[in-house]
């Protein structure tokens, strides 16, 4: 892939992103640094940096696409679907449980991508705690 300067530009605004922004988000902060780059670059980019794999697509069910640099570490997301905050956790026991599930039912986990949907304890009628 040719790397155009608007393309470098929108490489590092995801690059020194620490949220998952959409389309519009990402246009943003690249037309802040590149006043020339249009919505419709912002999109052709992030359609192929998709497919060329350097960053991820994600569908945290707010009705947009929200994408993150692609990294070789996993990760798993908890949405507070209140506010649209994603965090970005890892749990070996989780990952543990996901190869005992795919192993009883006679498969080989090859990828996986957990998503959980929450509201904080305080907003969940929640008193336990």
């Amino acid at each position: 892939m040719k790397m155009t300067e608007q393309r470098r530009v929108i490489a590092r605004v995801l690059s020194d992103s620490t949220d998952h922004p959409d389309v519009e988000e990402v246009h943003r902060r690249a037309a802040a640094v590149d006043s020339h780059i249009s919505i419709a670059t912002v999109y052709r980019t992030m359609r192929l940096f998709e497919d060329a794999g350097i960053v991820t697509r994600h569908e945290f069910g707010d009705g947009r696409a929200r994408y993150e640099e692609a990294v070789e570490t996993h990760h798993d997301h908890l949405i507070d679907i209140r506010s649209g905050k994603v965090i970005e956790f890892h749990s070996d026991e989780i990952e543990r449980l996901q190869q005992e599930v795919a192993k009883k039912h006679g498969f080989k986990l090859v990828s996986h991508r957990l998503e959980l949907f929450a509201v904080p304890l305080d907003d969940a009628g929640d008193t336990e705690r």
